[in-house]
């Protein structure tokens, strides 16, 4: 098939068609379960499998103490999420429903659970985590009844059994003749780090004003001390439809100085806003995140598998918040404990460079906001510059649990850094941000890595006792991909430097030339000076092809290839093949590129949605690290994008038997359009 390139300027978001096309996933078997993320960059609540529940809600950037490793750990919220709702005296359960669907509506990043109960009514319920109001969550419920029916339903706030000194409450606030229900609890995080408040209250659709003689009678029950409640009863005449929303806050010792009072501030802003002036910013902003798109045209399947990832990366980002995205984003609290790795620069931030350069800019920041921790890092290790924690939580310090050896010495982490900063700066040209954070950044970071070569007898350098990319291969010297990398950010800060008219150190250059890249005899890239062969647990040598340009040569390329891919783990994380299926693309052979590319995600493919995870053997999701590296299969592979010195470019794009054609939408400030056919 010809391929033809135009990049135009980008068109208007698609409008939503039928469920289960291409922004809407539809299931009707939960059998197995692996819920979604439902995140608004602020807080994520996982979907369950059971009628009106929620799983579990992350609170991002929040962090307490995990309890077996003694090392920071993401919080669990309390859970706001969750309903009983009981029809004619019987509470419903997941035993005495039928016909259960779920689905996963990407466009507006909302998730609907209906089903039926008995004879006598259909019940839905849509959850949202408002993109608006960061803190807060949107239950919204419609129940057609089908006969008469006595109805009762109890909003709840859950607390964590590990927290300490709960206290629960239920007030009804006055200001003049407007009346505001709230419901709260409050606790202290499990070790005491953090305190927690949670309020939330009921929403009447048809009631314009929030008088109290206009609601149904309101019960507050306090089940437990880990428990608080409050609930309505209503009758309901048959074919009659009631429509309401729970809404709940939640906000910590972490953000505000008195989240007691701001999660009462936010439930009430839900309870006095009516649905439609909510729902309408929350769609805005989400259908300004979708301005970047990916549509493939003639694979139903592959559209929404990377629809969904990019949906993930969206909704655990903002550009308003200067934090980063763990692996397991927020969706999990383990594994990872919610600590930010390299999956953030290397394989999140490339994707979201293209398409939001502001959630991109967040990205950035974070690690420029925990310089300061870095450097002094650098200074207890004996190094200069600033040397990055492979594990960082909202300290910025180290925060791997002790007895992985991937804390002291996967410094790779550093170069990382420095090139995501390079590449950003490319794309935006942004030389107020170069120069106030960028540089300052790179430059520590070369500084380091002067400081960490060891000078050998004739001239070269090597960067020696290093866990690698290949993590299965600790405490080696030269691997491949830590000297790549540390080429490659000494480099970029010397253009940095020229960039803003600074003269670089004269030892990042001389230092770049002559770090060492070793080869078999046969020209093969070595991966170590130890390597014979052994599996390897993900890409390392191939990473020196892609994202970088070490090995640049065709012949070496598909050598490289050749003799890796054999060599990967079974057992490896899903973005492992990535690398392989882009570098495939852009040596031309589309039928291995796209072979690699369903290699890299569909065996971790969790039931029902398709939710990613880590290895093919867990269900720990959704794993944003894999739809990382699947997007830039697409992007940088398919599509044939490319960040270079002028900004974002085009060079050599392919297009998969599979598909029809292949449309990137919204990339770089300009917001172009490219179309491979």
């Amino acid at each position: 098939m010809k391929k033809i390139l135009v990049a135009i300027f980008c068109m208007a978001l698609s409008i939503v068609k039928a469920q289960n096309d291409g922004w809407n996933i539809e299931v009707t078997d939960n059998s197995e379960y692996t819920g979604l993320a439902i995140s608004n960059g602020r807080i994520g609540m996982l979907t369950s499998p059971k009628p009106l529940e929620i799983q579990h809600i992350v609170l991002n950037n929040v962090y307490d103490i995990d309890p077996d490793l003694k090392v920071s750990q993401i919080l669990h919220g309390m859970n706001f999420g969750n309903l009983d709702m009981y029809i004619d005296g019987e509470k419903i359960t997941e035993h005495n429903i039928s016909n259960w669907k779920q689905t996963m509506h990407m466009q507006e990043a909302s998730f609907t659970t209906s089903f039926e109960f008995k004879d006598k009514a259909k019940i839905s319920c849509t959850i949202y985590a408002l993109r608006n109001v960061q803190y807060t969550g949107y239950i919204d419920i419609k129940v057609e009844a089908r006969k008469r029916l006595d109805l009762k339903v109890a909003g709840k706030i859950s607390i964590p059994k590990e927290y300490q000194k709960p206290t629960n409450t239920y007030q009804v606030l006055k200001d003049v003749e407007t009346t505001m229900p709230i419901l709260q609890s409050k606790a202290m995080s499990p070790f005491g780090k953090h305190l927690v408040s949670t309020s939330g209250t009921f929403i009447w659709h048809a009631i314009n004003s929030s008088r109290e003689h206009k609601r149904p009678e309101l019960t507050h029950t306090i089940n437990n001390d880990y428990e608080n409640t409050l609930s309505f009863e209503k009758k309901i005449a048959k074919n009659e439809v009631l429509e309401f929303a729970w809404t709940g806050a939640q906000c910590t010792s972490k953000d505000f100085s008195d989240p007691k009072s701001e999660s009462e501030r936010m439930v009430i802003y839900n309870l006095l806003n009516s649905k439609e002036v909510l729902l309408m910013q929350h769609r805005k902003l989400w259908s300004e995140l979708w301005e970047g798109d990916i549509e493939i045209e003639g694979d139903l399947t592959s559209q929404q598998d990377v629809r969904l990832a990019l949906y993930h990366l969206y909704a655990f980002g903002r550009g308003d918040s200067d934090l980063s995205i763990a692996p397991m984003g927020l969706s999990l609290q383990t594994p990872y404990n919610g600590h930010i790795f390299w999956d953030t620069e290397l394989w999140m931030f490339p994707p979201m460079l293209l398409f939001n350069q502001d959630i991109a800019r967040s990205l950035v920041n974070y690690r420029w906001d925990r310089l300061a921790p870095a450097k002094q890092r650098a200074i207890n290790y004996g190094y200069d510059g600033a040397m990055f924690p492979w594990e960082s939580d909202d300290t910025g310090e180290e925060a791997t649990p002790p007895f992985a050896l991937t804390g002291p010495f996967e410094h790779h982490i550093t170069a990382d850094i420095a090139i995501a900063f390079w590449n950003y700066y490319r794309v935006t040209k942004n030389k107020v941000w170069l120069q106030e954070k960028g540089f300052p950044v790179i430059m520590e970071i070369a500084d380091f890595w002067v400081s960490r070569v060891t000078e050998n007898v004739d001239g070269s350098y090597s960067i020696n006792n290093v866990v690698g990319a290949n993590e299965f291969a600790p405490n080696v010297n030269d691997n491949a991909f830590t000297n790549g990398a540390a080429i490659t950010a000494l480099n970029y800060a010397e253009k940095a430097a020229e960039t803003l008219g600074i003269a670089p150190n004269p030892k990042w250059k001389k230092v770049a030339k002559n770090i060492r890249i070793l080869r078999f005899s046969d020209g093969t890239t070595r991966e170590h000076s130890d390597y014979n062969g052994e599996i390897i647990k993900q890409a390392d040598v191939n990473l020196l092809s892609y994202p970088l340009t070490i090995v640049n040569d065709e012949k070496s390329i598909l050598k490289d290839l050749e003799y890796y891919e054999p060599k990967l783990s079974k057992e490896g994380p899903a973005m492992g093949k990535s690398i392989f299926a882009v570098l495939y693309a852009r040596q031309g052979d589309v039928a291995n590129a796209y072979r690699l590319f369903k290699e890299s995600y569909v065996p971790n493919q969790q039931k029902p949605f398709g939710a990613l995870s880590e290895v093919a053997t867990s269900n720990f999701s959704y794993f944003a690290t894999g739809a990382g590296g699947m997007l830039q299969t697409v992007l940088f592979g398919f599509a044939g994008l490319e960040f270079a010195d002028e900004g974002i470019i085009q060079k050599q794009p392919v297009l998969p038997k599979e598909w029809k054609s292949l449309i990137i939408k919204g990339i770089g400030p300009e917001k172009k359009t490219y179309r491979v056919e």
